[in-house]
């Protein structure tokens, strides 16, 4: 119920033209929405879990959850499609929720940097796994090995390529 609730005030906050423009991305692709909305949930559920200090603002739980968003969406999508309309609708569906939700210029950027880490991460692993056998477990216990190593994005120009990024270097629990 609780979920339904943020959901209903976060479309109500909408402009018109932004919810056009939503709609003119999931009317297409039903399944997907519902696929990638169900991956939104449980991504935010967990990084919340491992991440409960960080999951929410832009430490390194939110790096996690962005990348662990991207690997959830594409890991129900191609269950149902293929890997390559999955990973554009994945693009598509992130980029616009940064779009729709603006923040600060660095935020941003790192939230699409750790989207991208995401779908490379899937993409990396399609090969040796047929797409209907992914599990949530392949993806939680490696992204969360890739904290160790993720690093703090500092300026526009920093570019860690291959790396999770975060912005608050004291705020890594």
């Amino acid at each position: 119920m609780r979920t339904f609730k943020i959901f209903f005030n976060t479309i109500r906050s909408m402009s018109l033209k932004k919810i056009m423009r939503l709609l003119s991305l999931i009317l297409p692709h039903p399944l997907f929405a519902l696929l990638s909305f169900h991956a939104t949930m449980q991504a935010f559920t967990i990084a919340q879990k491992k991440f409960p200090k960080t999951a929410s603002n832009n430490g390194i739980g939110n790096a996690f959850r962005h990348a662990l968003w991207c690997c959830f969406i594409m890991m129900y999508c191609c269950k149902v499609s293929s890997p390559e309309k999955a990973l554009d609708f994945c693009k598509r569906i992130t980029d616009m929720h940064e779009e729709l939700f603006p923040n600060e210029p660095l935020e941003t950027k790192m939230d699409l940097h750790n989207n991208k880490i995401g779908m490379d991460y899937f993409m990396e692993l399609l090969p040796g796994i047929h797409r209907q056998f992914f599990e949530k477990s392949f993806f939680i216990d490696s992204l969360a090995k890739k904290m160790d190593e993720a690093k703090v994005l500092k300026s526009l120009d920093d570019d860690f390529e291959g790396y999770l990024v975060y912005l608050d270097e004291n705020n890594n629990v």
